[in-house]
């Protein structure tokens, strides 16, 4: 098997930063003690034809003591460390010049708490590699157990060809935070260029099952036999943007919903936008034949600055391991919130981490959960929208007009927000509904007909959009009444509160 990477401790040296003392023992080596790093070079060649080696290992780091690294930088400013390194490159291309060809000798030293004063330690071998000068990265790789935190691993260089992570620095070449697979394993990266994707493999080949999700853009490694043990990968251009979220088919599922809490305030909007109330207008019979029905497929989250007088500090919305909404009390596999600042953050088992939209998360097992970014039209009053893996739906019937709102029973089931423990207000502030922000107590109301729906505004304060039937931005709707309402198409959607809804035919 190749050498990927091998490390070796030298043991107690006097002097650390003493070159010739860590490259070879004086006297014949032969009846050296323990070898030294010409000997360890010698040894396992990069490259030989039978056992005559052709070329060697030309990139070492080396590990001191992070305490006498620490010495240096305060004594010299580091100069032992740097007079180190360039007298360990001149030994190594006096000794080796003839099997180096045209690689470059690097060396870097750097410190770790793992080693005690006096030891030394050093990696080389076809994984490791040290950057020129002024190389930037050609990739990035992170991971992340459940697609919510994501955690940086290693940087890939544009003439690095391998990298192995791992468990520790003692088996690859960079660790993996919170490795699950014990200290079994490894997953190599093979970089052919910046026109070929990174190629991944499992080492040993057989321990993993490795798969990529093209929708996600991350590898799923399962250990063989418990698919639990789990871990996720993605292996980004350095610099780019993330991967689009992809466009799924969400499915109707009908989810029965306790009754909505009494609410007898006005709608939370800023102050200086506060007309006076609209009248409101009551909800029409209900029709005895449901043909058409209305779904809940996203939720969109607020832009918390705009209703800073309410004393909202932040809003959060989890979602179960089904990946249905949490109920009060249930733990979730993931949550996703906004805070004051209008910044999206997503919390889960593994901690918290800022996020960005758009974004794909997959907290449980293959299914995945997608956060979308808002049109420029909707960026004034919304952060994102939260597509829910799984929509609530609920019948209305045509021929009759029907209301939307806080106060309004019809649709109620799809109010999912509406009960305060989705938002977080500052010591001392009355508890209240999520809906409060955003949603009036009449907010709009809908008329299933032939070519789709009759929208009308029944609030002068109550922002809507309609979306297409790919959630893509379509318009705001200012001034719609029931006498000249807005035409939606059936399929399409309408964003109202925090609510995005679609409205079939």
């Amino acid at each position: 098997m190749p050498v990927y990477v091998q490390h070796e401790v030298l043991g107690k040296v006097n002097d650390v930063f003493n070159a010739e003392t860590l490259w070879q023992a004086p006297g014949l080596a032969l009846f050296s003690r323990r070898p030294l790093l010409r000997d360890l070079l010698e040894r396992s060649p990069r490259e030989h034809r039978g056992r005559a080696p052709t070329r060697c290992f030309s990139h070492i780091t080396l590990m001191l003591a992070q305490d006498e690294v620490d010495d240096d930088r305060h004594l010299t400013r580091g100069a032992r460390v740097r007079d180190l390194a360039q007298s360990l490159t001149a030994l190594h291309q006096k000794d080796f010049g003839d099997l180096l060809g045209s690689d470059d000798v690097r060396y870097d030293v750097i410190g770790t708490d793992a080693l005690e004063p006096g030891q030394v330690e050093v990696k080389f071998g076809h994984a490791v590699y040290l950057p020129a000068a002024g190389e930037q990265p050609l990739y990035t790789v992170e991971t992340s157990r459940d697609s919510a935190i994501w955690q940086p691993v290693c940087p890939i260089y544009p003439q690095q060809r391998l990298a192995l992570i791992g468990h520790d620095a003692d088996v690859a070449s960079h660790a993996v935070p919170s490795w699950p697979f014990g200290t079994a394993g490894a997953i190599l990266l093979i970089n052919d260029g910046p026109d070929t994707p990174i190629e991944v493999q499992v080492r040993p080949k057989g321990a993993f099952d490795c798969a990529f999700d093209a929708l996600s853009g991350q590898y799923v490694v399962t250990a063989k036999g418990d698919p639990a043990a789990r871990l996720l990968m993605r292996v980004r251009r350095a610099g780019s943007a993330p991967i689009p979220a992809p466009v799924a088919k969400p499915a109707a599922v009908w989810k029965p919903r306790a009754p909505a809490n009494v609410d007898s305030g006005d709608t939370a909007v800023p102050f200086s936008h506060r007309p006076a109330a609209a009248p409101m207008e009551s909800d029409a019979t209900y029709a005895p034949l449901a043909q058409q029905r209305v779904s809940l497929v996203g939720l969109a989250l607020p832009c918390l600055s705009r209703y800073r007088d309410t004393g909202a500090v932040s809003m959060e919305i989890a979602l179960a391991p089904s990946l249905m909404l949490a109920a009060d009390g249930e733990a979730a596999a993931l949550t996703f919130g906004v805070n004051a600042d209008d910044q999206l953050y997503a919390l889960s088992s593994a901690g918290r981490q800022p996020i960005a939209a758009p974004a794909t998360f997959t907290p449980v097992d293959a299914r995945t959960v997608d956060l979308l970014a808002v049109a420029p039209a909707m960026a004034d009053r919304y952060c994102a929208v939260l597509r829910l893996p799984h929509p609530v739906a609920a019948p209305v019937a045509s021929g009759a007009r029907f209301a939307f709102g806080r106060s309004a029973p019809m649709l109620a089931a799809l109010r999912v927000l509406d009960s305060p423990r989705f938002l977080r207000l500052v010591s001392g502030a009355d508890s209240a509904s999520a809906d409060r922000i955003g949603l009036s107590r009449s907010a709009f109301s809908f008329e299933a007909g032939a070519g789709g729906y009759l929208i009308g505004r029944l609030s002068a304060t109550q922002a809507l959009y309609h979306l297409d039937d790919k959630l893509g931005f379509v318009a705001s709707i200012g001034e719609a009444s029931a006498e000249q309402p807005y035409l939606l198409p059936a399929g399409h959607h309408l964003v109202a509160g925090h609510y995005v809804l679609r409205f079939d035919a």
